[in-house]
């Protein structure tokens, strides 16, 4: 994406910010910025999403529902689609099943 980033955010991310024609609504440079705050929350999520399902109140499909209402709420520091992938990353991370997530609109 980036000749001076070695950081190179994975399709799925990058798709995040594409328009219907393909193009990046935001700048490669954004993009990266964004990638990279949205990876290490859900690197730093994984060890809570498991502490909340060893504690036997929630199961593995709830503890991501739950991770996303929270991401996805007002005020959030990421966008609805930046929440919806993180919880992917999450499950992912964590080799669970990712749940079915509500439908994000356009932003």
């Amino acid at each position: 994406m980036d000749d001076t980033s070695q950081i190179q955010p994975p399709p799925s991310f990058a798709d995040l910010f594409r328009t219907r024609s393909g193009k990046l609504s935001a700048s490669i440079g954004e993009v990266v910025q964004r990638y990279e705050l949205c990876e290490d929350l859900a690197c730093h999520l994984t060890e809570q999403a498991q502490t909340l399902y060893h504690s036997g109140n929630s199961a593995e499909e709830q503890v991501l529902l739950g991770m996303h209402a929270g991401l996805a709420a007002d005020g959030s520091v990421v966008s609805s689609a930046e929440a919806s992938w993180i919880v992917q990353r999450m499950a992912e991370l964590l080799e669970w099943r990712a749940p079915q997530l509500p439908t994000t609109i356009s932003e």
